[in-house]
């Protein structure tokens, strides 16, 4: 049986014209190759008047206008005001309810309604959805279950109109993501061993975290 050729796509560019225009399009391009109604369907959100357009010319707005000058902190609140957001929902990790808290504060001093809800609401243990007692952090103890779904419904619930991530697990945030009604965006990502900064495992790739391009079962 033959191995199937993986598709080429962004990964394998060198030239990245896409962005700047200076060079050429491999000839693999997703630029150049792209169903043309796709790229119109995609365009067409942008043009229609609603959410996807309001999102995305705040976006760019606050990207030409404050380009290098503003923290994530900064940005969410010039986001949310673009888009007329008053109620903002945070999801917060409860490792990180502080920060959230913090976080609160702020958006309160400039004029927003901060509702929270920690992973931990509902305060079920893990046993109740099939995870083993082996499979936990501390077996043998009440560990209890992280609810990203429940999260989600408490703050649809209470109809925020932007939602901020603070640290959700990965594949928890995935899950707040699916079910959350409201426009969500991150301020913090988690990572436990880089005091949430993920990307510097990437720019170390070539010394402290070689490990990872070398295959290993996790």
């Amino acid at each position: 049986m033959e191995k199937e050729e993986p598709a080429l796509s962004c990964v394998q560019c060198g030239t990245l014209n896409c962005h700047k225009h200076e060079s050429h399009y491999p000839k693999f391009c997703l630029t150049t190759n792209m169903d043309e109604t796709m790229l119109e369907a995609s365009l067409a959100h942008y043009q229609e008047e609603g959410i996807d357009r309001t999102i995305a010319l705040s976006a760019a707005e606050i990207e030409g206008k404050y380009y290098g000058t503003l923290t994530r902190a900064e940005e969410i609140l010039a986001f949310a005001r673009r888009i007329g957001a008053k109620k903002v929902g945070i999801a917060s990790c409860v490792g990180l309810a502080g920060e959230s808290k913090t976080f609160a504060k702020i958006l309160e001093v400039h004029g927003f309604t901060p509702i929270m809800a920690i992973c931990k609401v509902g305060s079920r243990d893990k046993t109740e959805i099939g995870l083993q007692e082996a499979q936990k952090i501390r077996p043998e103890t009440f560990e209890p279950l992280c609810n990203p779904i429940l999260q989600a419904q408490y703050l649809n619930a209470a109809q925020t109109e932007l939602n901020v991530i603070m640290g959700l697990c990965v594949g928890h945030d995935s899950l707040f993501i699916k079910y959350a009604e409201a426009t969500t965006t991150y301020l913090v990502v988690k990572d436990r061993v880089l005091g949430h900064n993920p990307v510097a495992a990437l720019y170390t790739t070539g010394s402290y975290y070689k490990k990872l391009l070398s295959p290993k079962e996790y």
